[in-house]
């Protein structure tokens, strides 16, 4: 007898879990062995291999049953990598995951336990505290101060361990949910960033699109940071960090606060590349900076597209930002209550 058309058609998986292995020996097994624990179990693995030369993800493949490897001929960068992974997966949603991130076991059930109660919130971002010393915090989400200055809030300090679900300016790309469809409707992360502060303007994005980013403390992560970029303060990672904050600023920021924020920017991007411990660095910032201008006609064309879109006001970019000083200097959380449901 005919089978009716679609009777055996696989069943598409909730969660589509993207990792992108880069030089990430020493880490990826680990992260992969932690998600295969996951007490949530309706997920995929799509796990980008870009072109490492150790082939790790080869190795590690198999420690995620079904686990899709797909293997790069070049490395793609970071964000073009997840990009690949959100159009090959299957999952309605789409949770990245750092190699050098080691989720808790009920990690994924508490993300989507948090999609299910916040039904109006597509985008979600994890409590990480540092590996070595899961007592202090890696970020509590990506805070963004008046001068478009990211950084992760609560970085290197304690874990108060009774931080309250509520709304962050956006998700670290280390270990975060999205809905997937939005994800490729927004056109991910932008792939001329390569790697860094691309989840900072897709958080960005993501507010001028009038979209919530919604911490979920219970969804736990250890994170070792950079394991695959030598470091935060490794040269490859300070260029791209100057350089990709500042086509934030440009591609993003409404008009109406350009001329509070550049100016800020500047100056306190002088500020820090001027301190004392930061002073070697100086020939990597000014080479950023001069990539930064010479890259902007690209980022105009972009700047237009998104300003085009956005739905939410300035005033409302204005209030999700923090104007405190102290909170950019002393990296501080900055969490604040969810917007009402409809």
């Amino acid at each position: 007898m005919a089978q009716p058309q679609g009777e055996n058609k696989p069943q598409s998986p909730k969660v589509t879990v993207a990792v992108v292995a880069y030089r990430s020996g020493a880490t990826l097994a680990r992260c992969l062995q932690h998600l295969a624990a996951q007490t949530f179990r309706d997920f995929e693995l799509v796990l980008i291999d870009n072109a490492s030369p150790d082939r790790e993800a080869q190795d590690a493949a198999g420690i995620v049953p079904g686990a899709r490897l797909i293997e790069n001929t070049e490395n793609l960068g970071f964000a073009a990598a997840c990009n690949q992974a959100a159009r090959e997966g299957r999952g309605r949603w789409l949770a990245l995951l750092n190699p050098d991130a080691y989720p808790q076991r009920d990690w994924l059930a508490e993300l989507i336990a948090a999609a299910q109660r916040l039904p109006e919130v597509k985008s979600f971002t994890s409590r990480q505290v540092m590996d070595e010393d899961p007592g202090v915090l890696d970020g509590l989400g990506d805070v963004m101060s008046l001068p478009c200055i990211p950084y992760r809030g609560g970085y290197l300090q304690r874990d108060p361990g009774d931080t309250p679900e509520g709304q962050v300016f956006s998700p670290c790309g280390a270990a975060m949910l999205i809905d997937r469809a939005l994800f490729l409707e927004l056109g991910g992360f932008d792939e001329s960033f390569f790697c860094y502060c691309e989840d900072v303007d897709l958080g960005y994005r993501l507010q001028l699109a009038g979209e919530a980013t919604a911490l979920v403390p219970s969804a736990v992560v250890r994170h070792v940071g950079s394991a695959s970029s030598g470091g935060s303060k490794s040269e490859f990672a300070l260029f791209h960090g100057y350089r990709n904050r500042f086509w934030v600023l440009v591609k993003d920021t409404p008009a109406l606060l350009l001329p509070l924020v550049l100016p800020a920017h500047l100056l306190s991007a002088a500020y820090i590349a001027t301190r004392k411990p930061n002073r070697r660095y100086l020939g990597v910032t000014l080479r950023a900076y001069r990539a930064a201008l010479a890259g902007l006609g690209p980022v105009l064309r972009a700047r237009r597209v998104v300003q085009r879109a956005r739905r939410s006001s300035a005033l409302d970019i204005a209030r999700a930002m923090t104007w405190n000083p102290r909170d950019l200097s002393g990296r501080r959380a900055v969490v604040r209550p969810l917007p009402p449901t409809r």
